[in-house]
């Protein structure tokens, strides 16, 4: 089974209107945004000892599970005070849009031998739609539910913080 590729340092180089999204619920939907901000708080971010983002945000919408960040969409009012209480800068203010897009990697709505529009339209070949054993002897390749592999600097895993 094909599954999404996304090189994280290529794909955070990549602008937004950049990659064109084929999400039929929403037609002017931007799913990379919504893939970037996934990444940036499974990966990139450092888990803080006290947590500035969560903290800094005034309705409450950034929450702290099992050590990992997640955003309310509802909640949030896209004020971007959680990026700028980053004090490394994981959390990029394009990362915290006010209207919310999604990623769907396009399941069930490709034919045989079809890439989905944002593979095809990224430029730099930060996406790929690519079998799993095409890149298994790669390193720092992580995967996200059964459809999306990343390649991305893990740096709680390459210094060995278990948070």
């Amino acid at each position: 089974m094909k599954k999404l590729f996304i090189d994280y340092d290529r794909f955070l180089n990549v602008p937004d209107d950049g990659i064109r999204c084929s999400y039929k619920m929403h037609p002017e939907n931007n799913g990379i945004i919504s893939l970037r901000e996934e990444i940036a708080f499974l990966f990139a971010c450092r888990r803080c000892e006290d947590y500035p983002c969560v903290n800094s945000c005034p309705t409450g919408a950034l929450k702290r599970e099992e050590g990992i960040i997640k955003r309310s969409n509802v909640i949030c009012i896209s004020c971007k005070t959680c990026s700028l209480a980053c004090p490394f800068g994981t959390i990029l203010q394009e990362l915290i849009p006010r209207i919310v897009s999604r990623c769907d990697v396009c399941i069930g709505r490709l034919k045989e031998g079809e890439q989905p529009l944002c593979v095809k339209t990224c430029t730099n070949g930060a996406l790929g739609y690519i079998e799993e054993e095409e890149i298994k002897d790669r390193t720092d390749i992580y995967t996200i539910g059964d459809h999306i592999i990343v390649r991305v600097f893990n740096w709680l895993h390459t210094y060995g913080i278990k948070k």
